[in-house]
């Protein structure tokens, strides 16, 4: 066997006392559950941390504890959780999960929004660099040995369309801010306000895109927001227009987008998610020089598990302070 099999917690099953938290297995962009476990560890020293690496340990520990966090918990573990309080989903999205069964335990249900903020922030802005430096251009004469100037533009200055003012469309924002560049924010809820120079609802994306040289895809996908984005949006959108997404491929009607990069109707895109996905090999999408394409990567980020025990920690904070799992940050139900 082993040291890293040696290594397994298989002893918290068997521990006499019983788990304050369980970790379920479940690796988050190549990194193992196991750091998350560590991680809560380090910022618990007082709580017994438990981490179900087996289908086996999560039955048994499951069934004993207040606290579980994990990506998914099933009808029947919940059912059989008669000391569970609180489920920590380690995904912003919760969409799969069984929430009647936890709704009708009275089980609490967190997301983990925020997580991805900086990250996927950061990579929003770095293709907005590459076009404006025109990277794309500079590494292809890079293969061909190429030594030969070309010209290139400023994001200062530039307008910049966020749809989606979330963890990720503020996030963006704030970092945009350094840039001098104007920023229009799109939500849901204009009425609401948002870090941007000015809002606009998802009716009036219109407005909000006609001036932007830079539109960032950053909302969820709902009925509202699924083919956002569509031909009439990209015959607004000025002639040099680049749009990022980050959001999901849907947001986006890929025939549109093909079309508009065909006619020149911008001038190009930056797509870390794709409709279809994963994007087939021979889409017409991989042959145009002026599309960067990554593999839905913009969410990777080595600090994940670091960032999800964080919130978890101030959620119980907030619990041990009120006496009850209500009001905590990105409480679902």
């Amino acid at each position: 066997m082993s040291d890293a099999a040696d290594q397994r917690p298989d002893a918290d099953v068997d521990s006499e006392r019983d788990p304050d938290v369980v970790v379920l297995r479940k690796k988050i962009h190549g990194l193992p559950s196991e750091r998350y476990a560590e991680a809560l560890r380090e910022r618990l020293p007082d709580r017994e941390v438990a981490f179900a690496a087996t289908p086996e340990q999560e039955r048994e520990l499951v069934a004993r504890a207040p606290v579980v966090t994990g990506h998914y918990l099933a009808p029947e573990r919940i059912a059989e959780a008669e000391n569970l309080d609180y489920f920590a989903c380690i995904y912003a999205g919760t969409g799969h999960l069984p929430m009647e069964e936890f709704e009708s335990r009275g089980v609490a249900v967190t997301n983990a929004s925020g997580v991805h903020g900086p990250n996927i922030a950061e990579h929003a802005i770095g293709a907005m660099l590459a076009f404006a430096r025109d990277f794309p251009r500079a590494f292809r004469r890079k293969e061909r040995r190429e030594w030969r100037s070309f010209p290139t533009h400023e994001l200062m200055d530039s307008t910049v369309a966020v749809v989606g003012l979330g963890a990720i469309g503020q996030a963006t924002v704030e970092r945009l801010d350094a840039f001098g560049v104007h920023t229009v924010g799109v939500r849901h809820s204009p009425e609401k306000g948002g870090p941007t120079d000015e809002v606009y609802g998802f009716d009036e994306l219109h407005s909000a895109v006609v001036d932007a040289d830079y539109t960032v895809l950053a909302c969820p996908l709902t009925d509202e927001t699924e083919g956002l984005v569509g031909d009439g949006a990209f015959q607004t959108m000025p002639t040099d227009a680049v749009l990022v997404n980050v959001a999901r491929g849907k947001v986006v009607d890929t025939d549109a987008l093909v079309s508009a990069l065909r006619g020149n109707d911008i001038r190009g895109a930056a797509l870390d998610v794709t409709d279809p996905e994963p994007l087939p090999e021979d889409h017409e999408l991989w042959g145009f020089d002026n599309v960067l394409v990554t593999p839905h990567n913009a969410g990777h980020t080595p600090e994940y598990f670091e960032r999800m025990a964080d919130i978890l920690v101030r959620n119980l904070e907030l619990a041990e302070e009120r006496g009850a799992f209500e009001g905590l940050e990105n409480q679902v139900t």
